[in-house]
């Protein structure tokens, strides 16, 4: 159980459950016409229809929205931060905290006006929101592949029931260069599900492998580039500090700063996942 925020309306009221910390915010969030869509555990019911015990509860905001975002919660009785510059704030009420989530740990999947324009409708404890769309959930879990997280099973339940009415167009372009990200998880949802494959369009299986057939048959590239810091944070370290490869995470590939990357870097070691 866990307080409501000192200056929240209704404060005094008595000990609220996270469900209830939650849905002030939402609603507080919504009173003051804050866009923002609701991800995460609750999301991923929506989508996979698997149900999670969390104790945090993640929003999806533009970067531009974030500080005002932090200083509505602020002004609710969060305690706001950003904790990391180039993807993520928490807004903390008690044991409670949301994630304030404008990118992903690798920096690619900014949040972007797409997102909101093909976001779902939805109703939780009672607030009207909007949930992230199938395809940015997708998009965004592909690339985590920690040897502690492993987001393949969500991604793969959510294929099963959704894949025949995803946008695979958007989809493909949403990985762009990194599509063998996504032939690789749909090459999973085959061996997952071996009853299920139609579930992924034939059409879509057949322009990735042509892909992978074209690109197999050229040269191999001359830049010693590692795409692996992408999917795992320390994993690929000695690739990148002992061996000579060029880290995907800094431009012209990626988003993130050196200091971007060695504070994430820093911050993963010490703690674990955030």
């Amino acid at each position: 159980m866990s307080a409501r925020p000192e200056n929240a309306i209704g404060a005094g009221a008595p000990a609220c459950d996270e469900h209830t910390v939650y849905r002030d915010a939402l609603e507080h969030l919504r009173r003051h016409n804050v866009p923002f869509l609701v991800g995460g555990a609750y999301a991923f019911a929506h989508y996979g229809g698997v149900q999670r015990a969390t104790k945090d509860f993640d929003i999806f905001v533009r970067p531009a929205d974030c500080r005002r975002t932090l200083a509505v919660l602020t002004a609710f009785g969060f305690r706001t931060e950003v904790t990391f510059t180039h993807w993520l704030a928490k807004a903390f009420c008690g044991e409670y905290f949301i994630d304030v989530i404008f990118s992903s740990g690798n920096g690619l999947c900014r949040v972007d006006d797409e997102w909101f324009a093909h976001a779902i409708d939805l109703e939780l404890w009672g607030v009207p929101v909007q949930i992230v769309p199938p395809e940015e959930m997708i998009w965004s879990k592909a690339s985590i592949m920690e040897r502690d997280r492993f987001d393949g099973a969500d991604i793969a339940h959510v294929l099963r029931v959704h894949g025949p009415e995803l946008d695979w167009g958007r989809l493909l372009a949403r990985f762009g260069a990194h599509w063998r990200v996504l032939l690789a998880h749909l090459v999973l949802f085959g061996f997952i599900y071996p009853s299920e494959h139609e579930r992924i369009p034939a059409a879509v299986l057949e322009e990735l492998l042509e892909r992978l057939r074209r690109e197999s048959a050229m040269p191999p590239a001359d830049d010693r580039l590692c795409r692996g810091t992408l999917l795992s944070i320390l994993q690929y370290r000695t690739d990148i500090e002992e061996w000579g490869y060029r880290d995907a995470r800094l431009p012209p590939e990626g988003t993130m700063s050196p200091e971007e990357i060695a504070r994430w870097m820093a911050a993963f070691t010490a703690n674990g996942p955030p």
